[in-house]
């Protein structure tokens, strides 16, 4: 009788213990789908102001060709690793026949001394994966830019154009900061898949190749990030 007894205070014990993980992931799941929301909003926003900008005319017509993009609405010092520099991005993919945007996938990026060349507490980084060896490094769940695939400093200023660009580099990157644009090297910088963002937007266990390639999720919240990109990249 007492072993009975025994064994079911232990299964309800279990029972709790299970209910109470759950009721903990719970938050943590809505966080990351908020997290993911506003990021993809911002991408939009960081998106647009480069478009804009009059000294990003090579950018804009790099953009044009470009395979994929990767955006980084805030980078900031401190976030990644202690003395570097770190954030969240997102990256999408164009449809090599058919022309369109991938919904995004989310990545961190952070370096230890990006930061510095940048100048600045808070930064936007854009890179352009001018190659498909470029889309797929970072398909990856995990790559650093200059040891696993080449990067460069894209062409920024008035007199700049598309043809002063590193044409071996497969990604070619761009920042701004304190309002400032700079073409910038990154050399060292790790770029890593946030899954915990990914399954959190799309509701379900994704890879980047789910969203990237097979294009097998999709969330609607997006349509304004893609769009962006869309009418960005035909303008050239």
């Amino acid at each position: 009788m007492n072993g009975k007894i025994d064994c079911l205070r232990i299964t309800g014990i279990l029972v709790l213990a299970a209910l109470l993980v759950a009721g903990m992931s719970l938050p943590a799941r809505a966080n990351d789908a908020m997290n993911a929301r506003s990021l993809v909003e911002k991408a939009r926003i960081t998106l647009d102001d480069f478009d804009k900008a009059k000294d990003m005319s090579a950018f804009r017509d790099l953009l044009k060709d470009a395979k994929g993009v990767f955006i980084a609405p805030q980078i900031l010092k401190g976030a990644f690793f202690i003395g570097g520099s770190g954030g969240s991005g997102v990256f999408m993919v164009r449809d090599g026949t058919t022309g369109r945007w991938s919904q995004p996938a989310f990545y961190t990026i952070g370096s230890a001394s990006f930061g510095l060349q940048i100048g600045g507490e808070a930064s936007e980084v854009v890179l352009l994966a001018m190659t498909d060896r470029g889309v797929s490094a970072l398909l990856s769940d995990s790559v650093k830019l200059g040891a696993d695939v080449g990067v460069a400093a894209g062409p920024v200023g008035i007199g700049a154009s598309a043809a002063t660009a590193n044409l071996s580099a497969d990604v070619l990157s761009f920042a701004r900061s304190k309002g400032l644009f700079a073409g910038i090297s990154l050399d060292g910088a790790v770029v890593k898949v946030r899954d915990s963002l990914n399954n959190a937007y799309y509701k379900t266990t994704v890879k980047p190749t789910d969203i990237l390639v097979k294009r097998t999720v999709m969330n609607r919240h997006s349509d304004r990030l893609i769009s962006a990109l869309s009418t960005d990249a035909a303008k050239g």
